[in-house]
């Protein structure tokens, strides 16, 4: 008797397949590693040849995830050896991300044509539409890696690998400034756009490798202060946060001392909230306190960062801070404080859409009451950049992705154990300290740090993959 369709047994993959399928998984996480680090040595990835070959490198691993998808028979699916399944990612995180994609798309769409002087000129919601489209494919391809490192971390071997590589990333960088700040005699030191005295490290901008020591800090943080299981390479791992706090105040970025010091104090906060389980009443009364304590802290930290540095210039460093806090002798509207009031303004002129995402530098010189001398191609403020470029639109959509990543990173608080709680609470960590740079610099607009940045996100939305319990849970379970 005919066996029936639903009996029928299902042909087993064939062992070519399922190889290729685990070959193209490695080749994916391994590439992806690869662009992380090769994206940091041209200047940390700013010029259009740079962040093309970056796009191209994220698009064809995209491309390799597809046919990975077609040899396992899901996207979401894992060919790496596992103790248990592995679980599907959650890419709710990554929407809102997508979202502003799609608005830099849209700002960047001609609505209509006039002629003026015999010319056809176009008009759209922004004001470079060009470099909206620019912006939609930078974001699009730092997504797209963050999505991949969520779909290819598949074990504690390589999330440990990822985490070691934003860290030995920053520790390089940082040791290249101290190196290039002793030995640079002339512009060009290893790479020929380097200026003698200008930027630190690979860096054009002083401030720049602060962005990408702050997810590296946050990490070391979580491996030290944050993760229970194993100290034993807490020495190794303080001297590394030790050299790169002293690479920081080396580059003499205010903004990054600043974000680095709300990371010790968040590190601190969770280290005494997470030292010991408490009873109910008294656990409610220590996260009041603490939660309380920190709040103030942060506070009143933070508002005396905006008074350190919203007097500064964009020429000048830590040693006229003193100077600048007075009024500006010249009408050249270069200090921070200036070009806030002129973003504010442009908010104004446009609160829905905003001017234009990438298009910030042809809007501003329109809403800029100055000589001219200096016109700023950013904000020095990322939320009010986004806020002037984007409007109430892209208000909303942030809104929408902190509400995602504060879900996201409490489940991993309470899922998460061991190793991958320790830098899930780390990532934590280095995105507090970015979100309060991200307050007076542009680091992000940098395209390694923004990477690392979307590592971190990564490292809090991943896997799941560290499903074995410690030791002393299962002694009390045998126990009892």
């Amino acid at each position: 008797m005919p066996a029936s369709p639903s009996q029928t047994p299902t042909p087993p993959i064939p062992k070519t397949v399922t190889g290729a399928a685990r070959f193209l998984d490695s080749t994916i996480f391994y590439g992806l590693i690869l662009v992380l680090v090769f994206t940091a040595i041209p200047y940390g990835t700013v010029d259009a040849w740079s962040i093309a070959l970056f796009e191209f490198a994220i698009f064809l691993l995209t491309l390799l995830w597809t046919l990975q998808a077609t040899f396992s028979g899901s996207f979401f699916s894992s060919s790496s050896q596992t103790v248990r399944p592995v679980e599907s990612v959650n890419l709710r995180l990554f929407f809102p991300l997508f979202a502003l994609a799609g608005v830099a798309i849209l700002q960047s769409l001609s609505w209509s044509q006039i002629e003026m002087g015999g010319l056809k000129v176009t008009r759209a919601i922004s004001s470079d539409p060009y470099e909206s489209w620019a912006f939609a494919l930078r974001l699009i391809g730092v997504t797209l890696a963050g999505i991949l490192a969520c779909q290819f971390t598949t074990s504690s071997a390589r999330l440990n690998v990822l985490v070691h590589t934003i860290i030995i990333l920053a520790l390089l960088s940082g040791v290249f400034g101290m190196v290039r700040q002793t030995m640079q005699r002339d512009t060009g030191f290893v790479l020929p756009d380097l200026a003698n005295g200008g930027g630190y490290g690979q860096f054009i901008n002083k401030n720049h490798l602060a962005f990408l020591v702050e997810p590296a800090m946050g990490l070391l943080l979580g491996m030290t202060l944050l993760r229970r299981d194993r100290r034993d390479r807490w020495l190794f791992y303080l001297a590394v946060m030790i050299l790169l706090w002293v690479v920081v105040v080396l580059s003499r970025s205010r903004g990054g001392v600043l974000a680095l010091t709300v990371e010790m104090i968040a590190a601190a906060a969770f280290f005494i909230y997470f030292r010991k389980p408490v009873k109910q009443a008294r656990h409610w009364a220590s996260t009041v306190a603490v939660a309380g304590a920190t709040s103030v802290a942060l506070v009143v930290v933070i508002i005396a960062g905006i008074a350190w540095l919203g007097g500064d210039q964009l020429q000048t460093g830590i040693e006229t801070a003193a100077i600048e806090m007075g009024a500006a002798e010249t009408n050249e509207g270069a200090r921070r404080v200036d070009i806030w009031r002129t973003s504010w303004r442009m908010a104004r002129a446009h609160p829905i859409a905003g001017a234009g995402l990438g298009g910030f530098w042809a809007e501003f010189p329109l809403h800029h009451n100055a000589s001219g001398a200096q016109v700023p191609k950013q904000a020095h403020n990322d939320y009010l950049e986004l806020l002037a470029s984007a409007g109430i639109v892209g208000v909303i959509i942030f809104i929408w992705f902190l509400f995602e990543l504060f879900r996201r990173a409490r489940s991993a608080i309470s899922e998460f154990h061991g190793f991958q709680r320790g830098v899930a609470m780390g990532a934590i960590v280095g995105l507090l300290g970015v979100a309060v740079h991200s307050l007076f610099d542009f680091g992000l607009h940098i395209t390694v740090n923004a990477l690392a940045t979307m590592m971190l996100f990564a490292i809090l939305n991943g896997r799941r993959i560290d499903q074995r319990l410690p030791a002393q849970v299962h002694r009390k379970s045998g126990v009892q």
